[in-house]
């Protein structure tokens, strides 16, 4: 079997200065430089830096208030409004299980256009006041647009619905009779203690 000589007397050059040194004495570095042992230098640690994985997000069994949460955008069914008769701004919306209430304001967004109205129009930034049908439905009027053809479905499939800044005023207005200018005329029974207003001293009577 070869053996290599013990090269106690050889000499060797120094790949970086080049300057003679025992090769007994001399060094490998890391990029394969033999160097003598004054000119050894180790890997900097920067050279492999450690891997750092992302933070973490997710918190372990969170726990969301739902008393103040507040309701995000619902996904409509497959084209959830239906216009009315020929000529008819007043529309119908499909929403199952909508919880929702007359007077309500719904706002919605990514509708397509149907039947003469316009994404635009359904696209209203302050949303419409509701009139409930049923729990699965409600209308809206919009202004400016009516139906074409009338009975249509439409809307598109990726609709949404969700509720706007709450409003009294359509409440309000349908209870008290006024002119033009806002003058008060006369008032309803308007809650379940049959309270009414009397326009004449403008005080609230109980019946």
């Amino acid at each position: 079997m070869a053996r290599h000589a013990s090269g106690k007397k050889a000499w060797g050059l120094s790949d970086r200065s080049g300057f003679r040194y025992r090769l007994a004495e001399m060094l490998v570095e890391w990029n394969g430089l033999k160097v003598g042992p004054d000119e050894y230098e180790e890997k900097h640690p920067q050279l492999n830096p450690r891997r750092i994985g992302p933070d973490p997000q997710a918190l372990l069994q969170p726990r969301p208030d739902t008393a103040t949460e507040v309701a995000g955008q619902v996904l409509l069914v497959m084209n959830p409004f239906q216009s009315g008769s020929v000529g008819s701004s007043v529309i119908t919306v499909f929403e199952p299980s909508h919880g929702r209430s007359t007077y309500n304001v719904v706002v919605f967004r990514k509708t397509q256009a149907f039947d003469g109205f316009s994404t635009t129009v359904l696209n209203k930034a302050a949303g419409y006041t509701i009139t409930v049908v049923d729990a699965n439905s409600y209308t809206i009027t919009v202004t400016g647009e009516t139906a074409t053809v009338g009975g249509i479905r439409g809307g598109g499939g990726v609709a949404t619905a969700a509720a706007g800044v709450a409003s009294t005023r359509a409440e309000l207005v349908s209870q008290f009779t006024m002119t033009a200018t806002g003058v008060l005329l006369s008032a309803s029974t308007f809650d379940s203690i049959s309270v009414t207003f009397d326009s004449a001293s403008k005080t609230f009577d109980e019946a």
